[in-house]
């Protein structure tokens, strides 16, 4: 089993930013792909980013691509998304997610965290 517990999320303007963290307890956090999933109300869970077990690969969703970080120290079992330049339609709960592969798919993923909310005004 592996624990996931995010932070970080928060009430924030347009244009302003926002550090997720995500500490994993439990099974060897470095076995595992990272990935960030996101879901407004009324919408489906939808990928965000992903990273590799070593932190040498990262691939994100379209409408993420410039403005998020997706990183990762494994010495600390921690996952990060970096989030800047926030839009109104970045609201939601932000979850992390632990996955045995690289995917983007949430079906993928073993392990989730309970989510941490970010709210972006206009």
């Amino acid at each position: 089993q592996v624990q996931l517990v995010e932070s970080g999320g928060g009430l924030v303007q347009a244009g302003g930013s926002l550090r997720l963290s995500c500490v994993a307890s439990g099974r060897t956090f470095s076995s595992y792909a990272m990935g960030w999933f996101r879901q407004a109300p009324g919408k489906e869970r939808e990928f965000v980013a992903i990273i590799t077990q070593t932190g040498d690969g990262t691939f994100y969703a379209d409408f993420v691509k410039g403005r998020f970080t997706i990183s990762r120290d494994n010495a600390k079992a921690t996952v990060y998304l970096q989030m800047n330049s926030l839009k109104p339609d970045d609201t939601a709960v932000y979850y992390c997610a632990a996955a045995g592969s690289y995917a983007v798919s949430a079906r993928r993923y073993d392990f989730w965290g309970q989510g941490t909310q970010v709210t972006v005004s206009s």
